[in-house]
């Protein structure tokens, strides 16, 4: 019986050699002629003709690696413990897709006999992830037949199966950013935005180390304006290893519900830089066209001051907009003191570019909104969040260190100036 098992798993491996003395069409180099006269008369693109080929030579190699476990088959012989038993239709990965090919069976009196080369070929390639990746890339369901080798009868490219196959991907990578251990990191900035996918309201934070490098650190579904979301948000992150009572830099967009919860769960060591960006739209919008351009302009001018002359230039456009445009004027002013912390931190140049607007986390936003745009019907929340999630994660592929980033232990030394004197110390 041993030796019998011995037989039986004799060559997990096919002889190479043997596939070289048997090319396809070398006893019979006329049947080629047909397939030359499609090409010629463009009735078979390339990639047909290669998935014909690579069905045949798939096929072929089948027969090789079944020979090497029972020996060449001789019609009408049936000799030794493992026999030929006729065949039948199988299915073989092919790079990004499934094909479908005519496999050898073989039996003992024990029964079925596995042939090791179509066990290797039938295990799934990270077929999955393949698909998910080309998705996130921007090519629909519908035509993601167009970006792998066609063939007549392949499987598993139809909108049903890749969408299938989607869902997975994207719900195995949400669980896994939903997961992340978020103690291993010293994160010294925190970008919170808000996106909105199809009718659904998500909001998402991108964090930044003391090296400079972007992490996607989570999301929540609804908006930022609503304080439970926000609450359900932060308690995650700490949930998950961030220490909320460490002094950071919070990048936010100026809702209020966000800034309220910062607060009272991060405490009064926490730094909130509102977006400046956010502000002069935000004040802009409230003026009639001739005058918002030039409201932008001093706005801007305002920023590049240094904290005590800034907030007195915002305050005298204030007052000046305060009889005609008295919505903008309170723009202006509210949330002014935070609009300067980072100034009052010390910071300066293109760090301070970085900081004072939530363009961090806007570009990922960009992404999210390319590849969730193509979905014209989301079904629920959850789905919304699946595909904010791929595309967070696709962004993050091409995260670059924050841009002045060498000088965060300015920022680090502004915010945790007792810590700076420990270190020092020691």
């Amino acid at each position: 019986m041993a030796k019998s098992k011995a037989k039986l798993h004799v060559a997990s491996k096919f002889n190479v050699d043997q596939l070289r003395e048997q090319p396809l069409f070398s006893t019979n180099p006329e049947a080629a002629l047909p397939l030359l006269s499609m090409i010629g008369q463009a009735q078979l693109s390339i990639d047909d003709l290669l998935g014909q080929l690579s069905r045949q030579f798939i096929e072929h190699m089948l027969v090789l690696s079944a020979q090497s476990v029972a020996g060449v088959q001789h019609k009408g012989r049936h000799t030794g413990e493992v026999r030929w038993h006729g065949s039948q239709s199988g299915v073989v990965r092919l790079g990004q897709s499934k094909m479908q090919v005519k496999r050898p069976r073989l039996r003992t009196t024990e029964g079925e006999v596995a042939v090791p080369a179509y066990n290797a070929l039938a295990t799934d390639g990270d077929l999955s992830r393949r698909i998910a990746d080309i998705l996130v890339c921007n090519v629909s369901t519908r035509k993601y037949a167009r970006v792998v080798h066609r063939c007549a009868d392949e499987l598993g490219i139809s909108k049903s199966a890749v969408s299938r196959q989607f869902v997975k991907q994207s719900a195995q990578a949400w669980a896994e950013l939903m997961s992340r251990d978020l103690s291993k990191n010293d994160f010294v900035a925190m970008y919170v935005d808000g996106v909105i996918v199809g009718k659904h309201h998500i909001i998402a934070a991108v964090g930044v180390d003391a090296q400079g490098s972007k992490h996607v650190l989570g999301l929540a579904p609804g908006s930022s304006e609503n304080a439970k979301v926000v609450k359900d948000l932060l308690t995650g992150l700490s949930e998950r290893g961030l220490d909320l009572n460490i002094a950071r830099l919070w990048v936010i967009d100026g809702s209020k519900a966000l800034r309220s919860g910062i607060e009272q769960l991060c405490g009064k060591d926490a730094k909130v830089q509102r977006c400046r960006i956010h502000k002069i739209r935000n004040v802009s919008e409230r003026l009639p066209k001739d005058r918002a351009e030039q409201v932008r302009w001093l706005m801007k001018q305002a920023f590049k001051l240094d904290a005590v002359p800034g907030k007195l230039r915002l305050k005298e456009l204030a007052r000046s907009l305060k009889a005609q445009h008295p919505d903008a004027a309170a723009s202006v002013l509210e949330g002014l003191d935070e609009m300067f912390t980072i100034t009052e931190l010390g910071i300066t140049g293109e760090l301070a570019r970085c900081l004072a607007t939530t363009n961090v986390i806007e570009s990922p936003n960009s992404v999210v909104r390319r590849v969730s745009g193509r979905v014209t019907n989301y079904k629920d929340a959850e789905m919304a969040l699946r595909w904010t999630a791929a595309g967070f994660l696709e962004a993050e592929k091409s995260f670059k260190k924050l841009r002045g980033h060498a000088d965060l232990k300015t920022l680090i030394s502004g915010l945790r100036p007792a810590t700076q004197q420990l270190r020092k110390a020691a």
